[in-house]
């Protein structure tokens, strides 16, 4: 006895099954029409449709639907009339037609309670859209019908149709799957998919855990072979010395050896092939677990061909949509959360992107515009393409909306790239229509765009070709069940960084860190990229970094990229992801956690969080230095920091105490003094009184009232000369006061070695 592909079904109703049925045969209905429309003629869609429309008059028989027994007959007989020529399938007769199987959808959505009364309400509707499917053979075009009506219990009057959002809303929701009793259960079998992934993650981490074993093994073996070879050398000894007694004794323990050697041997490669061979099952668990959460990426997609069509007409355009890779299997989860943000895509290249038919005829395109979506696995990775061939993105309009908004001046905005000017789309409440409708121009499309493919683990990415046409480029892990992560150690703990998130991996010699207004940084690849101790931002602490090449790890994108120093990078392992319990809350800087494969458990990092906090940092003023190597030992020569706004003074000072072998960090004025002497050892601390968000006399008083630096002596170098000044710089603690006014090369390094003596330690 066959097994029905539904599984057991004994547990639906006969309007559960109706339901089942009615949603799989009004999809092909919907995508059978759709194709008529494009390519009229098209046998195989036709004789698609006539089964589909068989099939659904059949079971609505079954379970007393009528109404939905004289649509799906009605429509049978106008897909008959196509297949023998006498009809076209206009897009007003496709109209019509899709109506009716909105109808059906709907009445199939109906329980037992209450669709007398729907039915009542919606009488006037119904038979609208019965006659006018009886009557569509007869007419050579028909003007659009209202869209079915929207199941209420007030009684509903022939509405007219509506554009924009409305009528998109109802075109999706007649597209959507309909509620089934099974949602339970299969939320049940969405969690007996994650315990059985949770357990064969277990089994291969213990499969993992033979090769420490094996490893083992294999040096009792070398061990033991050295310990054969010293018996031979022993018995060739003997040998020699001709003692038959010892020979006897010493031949017996040799031969003794050999078993013990073909045994170890034989035992070794039959605990590798055990190894290779539990390795290989418990992967294949993993992979066979993982293909059960896997769907075609046309799960996910279905409505929208239906929806762009419906909303371009609506708004007076032409526009299909062309799907590739459908057959692309993406993780359950994944597809249901990006559904959404493809939606909001579709809909800006609709209403923004594609032009009318005229204004495209005189553009010298064809009438009909085009998006094409195609999605396809590339380098382990979910890759997504939404192209249109419409009037693209004015970037000068971009350019000039940001300065308006005052995001930037002109001349920042006048040097931003094309692809730094499309990351503005994505920031909220930005739009480059004048006035909001009801699809677009409140600013929240690609935003929300950006920020659900940003919780996915994913990135967009936005490239427009002015009058040719507009590009999105989606890239998404195929699942959130297994990451590709890069494992790091921070701490002597270990971190996971998802391999998505990583930009990359290199190591920066300490003499190629450069120090600007307390900021450390590094050239790469010409631009110059801001350091970060990783222990800092997660709070474990401060690193020392003895090493002479610094192991980084680049993340964030543009000017939001910075690399995290961390201890040391161990590789990219696939990890089975663990959500932490929710007692925990939302752990900062922390998305999930995972076993490597020798059980060591690990925090994967949530890096969006991680640059946030870094942002943090930055503005409260709170990054410290990384600590260089040996910095201590190798220091030869007394360290001072020279704090003023003057660069020709600052300049000056430097010199001067260069040339005097002093080592000479600068600062622009009091708060970046105040950031830079808190992260450094200085021996004296040379300032300026009159300087902008904090002076001298503010940074002498929290210099002297600091717990770990009111021992640093601190000299002032003012213009300021009159009495009351100088007595106002000592009393905030000030060692030593300098005028500019009698300043000289002499004066100052005497005034230095007054203080701190000569330049060597």
């Amino acid at each position: 006895m066959s097994q029905d592909q539904h599984g057991d079904l004994s547990a639906f109703s006969m309007l559960d099954l109706f339901r089942m049925e009615a949603d799989s045969q009004t999809q092909i209905l919907t995508d059978g029409l759709l194709a008529m429309e494009r390519h009229a003629g098209d046998a195989a869609a036709v004789e698609a449709m006539m089964r589909a429309a068989h099939s659904i008059k059949g079971a609505a028989a079954i379970v007393g639907l009528q109404v939905v027994v004289q649509l799906a007959h009605g429509m049978e007989d106008s897909f008959v009339a196509a297949q023998h020529g006498r009809l076209k399938l206009t897009p007003e007769r496709v109209d019509v037609l899709l109506s009716g199987v909105d109808l059906i959808v709907q009445l199939s959505r109906l329980d037992d309670a209450g669709a007398e009364a729907w039915l009542a309400a919606n009488a006037a509707q119904i038979d609208q859209t019965l006659n006018a499917i009886a009557g569509i053979a007869d007419l050579p075009e028909l003007p659009a019908l209202p869209s079915a009506p929207v199941p209420a219990p007030a009684a509903a009057a022939p509405q007219a149709p509506v554009a924009g959002e409305d009528a998109e809303a109802e075109a999706a929701e007649a597209a959507a799957p309909a509620p089934r009793t099974g949602a339970a259960p299969a939320k049940a079998q969405a969690q007996n998919f994650d315990k059985l992934l949770s357990l064969a993650s277990e089994s291969r981490i213990n499969a993992h855990q033979m090769h420490p074993f094996i490893g083992a093994l294999q040096r009792f073996k070398r061990n033991q072979s050295s310990l054969f070879s010293a018996i031979e050398h022993l018995h060739e000894a003997i040998a020699r010395s001709g003692d038959a007694g010892l020979m006897e004794k010493s031949l017996l323990a040799l031969q003794k050896t050999q078993p013990l050697k073909q045994f170890m041997l034989e035992h070794i490669a039959d605990i590798e092939t055990y190894e290779r061979r539990l390795l290989a099952v418990s992967q294949g668990m993993v992979d066979e677990v993982l293909a059960l959460r896997m769907r075609p990426f046309r799960d996910g997609i279905h409505a929208f061909p239906r929806m762009v069509r419906d909303l371009a007409r609506s708004l007076g355009k032409e526009v299909q949509l062309e799907i590739e890779g459908e057959d692309t299997l993406v993780d359950r989860d994944i597809l249901a959360k990006i559904e959404s943000p493809l939606n909001h895509m579709l809909r800006n290249a609709i209403d923004h992107g594609m032009e009318g038919p005229y204004e495209r005829i005189d553009a010298g395109k064809e009438a009909l515009g085009t998006i094409r979506m195609e999605a396809r696995h590339r380098a382990g990775m979910l890759s997504i393409e939404i192209s249109d061939d419409g009037r693209g993105v004015d970037l000068e309009k971009i350019r000039q909306s940001v300065i308006e908004r005052k995001m930037a001046s002109p001349a920042m905005a006048a040097a931003l790239s094309p692809g730094e000017l499309l990351e503005f789309l994505f920031l909220p409440a930005f739009s480059l229509k004048a006035t909001a409708n009801q699809l677009s121009g409140r600013g929240v499309g690609l935003d929300i765009v950006h920020e659900t493919i940003r919780q996915q683990n994913g990135t967009v990415r936005l490239e427009s070709e002015p009058g040719r046409g507009f590009r999105a480029l989606i890239t998404l892990p195929l699942t959130q069940s297994i990451v590709r992560a890069l494992v790091i150690d921070i701490q002597g703990e270990a971190y996971a960084i998802p391999i998505v998130k990583v930009e990359s991996v290199v190591r920066v010699p300490q003499a190629a860190i450069h120090t600007l207004e307390n900021k450390q940084f590094f050239e790469l690849k010409g631009e110059h990229l801001g350091l970060v101790s990783a222990a800092q931002v997660l709070e474990l602490g401060e690193a020392a970094n003895q090493a002479e090449d610094l192991p980084v790890v680049v993340i964030g994108r543009g000017k939001q990229s910075y690399a995290l120093v961390v201890d040391a990078i161990r590789g990219e392992q696939s990890l089975a992801v663990q959500a932490i319990d929710p007692i925990f809350g939302k752990m900062r800087d922390i998305s999930a956690a995972a076993l490597l494969d020798d059980g060591e458990p690990v925090l994967i990092l949530d890096v969006p969080d991680l640059l946030l906090s870094i942002d943090k940092l930055l503005h409260e003023g709170g990054l410290r230095q990384l600590a260089q190597a040996g910095h201590a030992q190798q220091r030869r020569a007394k360290r001072i920091l020279v704090v003023d706004d003057s660069l020709t003074v600052r300049e000056m000072e430097r010199k001067l105490l260069l040339a005097r072998g002093f080592e000479v960090d600068v600062a622009i004025d009091g708060i970046d003094g105040w950031n830079v002497v808190r992260s450094g050892e200085y021996d004296l601390v040379i300032t300026d009184v009159d300087m902008p968000r904090m002076d001298g006399i503010e940074l002498v008083s929290l210099i002297k009232k600091d717990l770990h630096l009111h021992k640093l002596p601190v000299m002032i170098v003012s213009y300021k000369d009159r009495p009351e000044d100088r007595a106002r710089g000592l009393s905030a603690g000030a060692d030593y006061y300098l005028t500019k006014g009698s300043f000289h090369d002499e004066t100052l390094l005497d005034a230095v070695a007054d203080l701190i003596g000569d330049a060597r330690l």
